[in-house]
């Protein structure tokens, strides 16, 4: 039998990067895309499409369903929002103190423990995550309104990166935009 495009095969969109397909229909194929964790319909006829890994259509009974993979990613990200995840904060800053000192010498200097900023700050991160995920997930939503959105949300980031000093580690630190595409 010779390989068709079916369930498991993964594929690249010009648009939306690389999936998987969830599921066939006679003339289009839906496809799961890691980049929109969301998924799309696509005809079988759109010529774009590059197959990177074909895998044989069984059109078996026991095949996973898009409703078996909806159930699973949403278990996924109800368990990976749900747990806190420790980030620790770089070592020459523990226990230190933030001095915010107005430019009027009358007034009174303000001490703020740099583990309760370095808190905060771990939280707008992780609070910006999940608006990155309710928006991607969002059914009314255009595409052209989500990829908006995220701009400003990456913008934001982009802005937050000022304070990666005090991340201990460079993989919880903000990324905003680069000049590559």
């Amino acid at each position: 039998m010779s390989l068709q495009i079916g369930i498991g095969s993964r594929v690249e969109h010009p648009h939306f990067g690389k999936g998987v397909v969830v599921e066939t229909a006679l003339e289009s194929l839906i496809i799961w895309f890691k980049s929109q964790s969301d998924t799309r319909i696509i005809s079988k006829e759109y010529t774009e499409l590059k197959v990177l890994a074909a895998s044989e259509d069984s059109g078996t009974p026991d095949s996973i369903s898009l409703a078996d993979i909806e159930h699973a990613l949403n278990n996924i990200l109800d368990q990976r929002l749900h747990d806190t995840q420790i980030v620790p904060i770089a070592t020459r800053w523990r226990g230190g103190n933030m001095v915010l000192k107005p430019g009027d010498a009358s007034l009174q200097s303000k001490e703020v423990p740099i583990n309760t900023f370095f808190h905060k700050i771990v939280m707008v991160r992780d609070r910006l995550r999940v608006l990155e995920q309710k928006i991607n997930a969002h059914k009314v939503l255009t595409d052209d309104e989500k990829v908006e959105l995220q701009q400003y949300i990456t913008a934001v980031y982009g802005s937050l990166t000022t304070f990666n000093i005090l991340f201990k580690e460079t993989h919880h630190q903000f990324k905003g935009m680069s000049g590559k595409d």
